[in-house]
């Protein structure tokens, strides 16, 4: 008999966003509450975020080539894309991520 181990069966995140912050300025702080407030309202149980202050983790902003921050970046499903800016424009940030309302 094999000992195999059971196959994880929790689903993958159907949207995979990650978002560039510098620290807690208010630009940033606005962005992170306007993108939690979208994805619980549009993408309860089907996203992973991902939140990444520059300042902190400046490796990963480099990777990403992330510029200017606060930066959405949409890497799944579909293309990548990118948002710049405080994510208060709803139905610009609804297009980006394919829930255009």
């Amino acid at each position: 008999m094999d000992d195999l181990l059971p196959a994880d069966t929790t689903p993958a995140p159907e949207y995979v966003l990650e978002l560039y912050i510098t620290g807690a300025t208010p630009n940033s702080t606005r962005a992170v509450r306007n993108l939690k407030d979208i994805c619980e309202r549009y993408l309860a149980g089907r996203y992973e975020l991902l939140i990444i202050d520059i300042y902190q983790q400046p490796e990963l902003a480099q990777q990403a080539q992330i510029i200017a921050a606060p930066t959405l970046v949409k890497k799944r499903p579909g293309l990548i894309r990118w948002l710049v800016g405080d994510l208060s424009d709803r139905p610009r940030v609804l297009r980006l991520l394919g829930l255009e309302a």
